[in-house]
């Protein structure tokens, strides 16, 4: 499956808020829910809950209080509830909600925490303080209007053993660290056909959270030319490309409209070939295109990628 927001389940369409719902599947990693609405005029706030059940007296534990606020201060106060307590907020002051406007809400479930996402723009994680397989319940409660709910219960991310479908590592030795196998970096591997109109290459890996960088490139195994270097540049938030031809770097393309990464985060990053360019997208998102400087498409056999990030699967096809 890759992070794709168009085969969701369980749609409800338009429900009733408050709203409070049985999830239909344990969100393992990978899963994902995904809420459509928009902020009516005289909103002060709304919350979405990820709920142990939905009893009212005692109130059920929230694992995950998502709490967006427009009064004073526009913030996100995120916190969960124990035993009828809460525990301590953190606070996110980059606001993506505004009044009379839509949103659309991508709540990512990972081993760890959750991670969220609102209008194709990463906003924030939060580390898990109740297991999520405890979680049944979705509630939504204050001045919002939903238009959709859906969820996509993945299985395949982090649970499975490492991947490199349509790819031959060349280096082989597979870390096993914390029961996670991770590809180790840097990473090369060749891949099974060459590249070419209509093929796509998919990397999925965490962003180490002190990350100052990383790096992933299409080359000509033959010449040693990268015909596409990805430069994500988190210390500077630039997402710089170039390619590296008879053994000199080309001229930098760095304009972007929304840089993707952040921090911590999980991403699946894909590249996909067109006839005059590559196309890239990151966690479902359109992010850049870049036009061919290499232009025997056919020349380019190999990945490379390192830095800052834990790899945990590529894939070719």
């Amino acid at each position: 499956m890759m992070l794709s927001l168009n085969n969701l389940q369980n749609i409800i369409y338009n429900p009733m808020i408050p709203y409070v719902g049985t999830i239909s599947e344990q969100l393992d990693p990978g899963s994902l829910i995904v809420i459509r609405g928009h902020v009516p005029s005289d909103a002060d706030r709304f919350q979405v809950d990820l709920q142990c059940g939905s009893s009212i007296k005692p109130r059920a534990d929230v694992a995950f209080h998502f709490n967006p606020r427009f009064k004073r201060t526009n913030c996100i106060v995120c916190n969960t509830l124990i035993s009828e307590k809460w525990g301590w907020e953190e606070i996110t002051y980059d606001m993506p909600f505004k009044k009379e406007k839509s949103f659309e809400i991508v709540i990512m479930v990972l081993k760890d925490k959750f991670q969220v996402a609102v209008n194709g723009k990463h906003i924030l994680l939060y580390a898990h303080r109740i297991s999520p397989e405890k979680i049944d319940t979705l509630g939504i409660y204050g001045q919002v209007n939903v238009h959709s709910v859906g969820f996509s219960f993945s299985l395949d991310l982090q649970n499975t053993q490492v991947s490199t479908l349509g790819l031959t590592q060349i280096s082989r030795e597979n870390v096993q660290k914390s029961g996670i196998s991770q590809l180790t970096l840097p990473f090369e591997a060749r891949l099974n056909s060459p590249m070419g109109p209509g093929r796509t290459v998919v990397v999925k890996g965490e962003v180490h959270a002190d990350a100052k960088g990383f790096n992933v490139d299409l080359v000509s195994g033959k010449s040693k030319d990268i015909a596409l270097h990805l430069n994500p540049r988190l210390n500077i938030k630039a997402f710089v490309r170039n390619s590296f031809l008879q053994e000199a770097w080309g001229e930098e393309e760095r304009n972007i409209t929304c840089f993707p990464f952040s921090p911590g985060m999980y991403f699946e990053m894909i590249i996909y070939c067109d006839v005059r360019e590559f196309k890239v997208a990151v966690n479902g998102v359109h992010s850049l295109e870049y036009k061919h400087r290499f232009k025997e498409l056919g020349r380019i056999d190999m990945l490379a990628i390192d830095g800052d990030i834990r790899l945990l699967e590529v894939r070719s096809w």
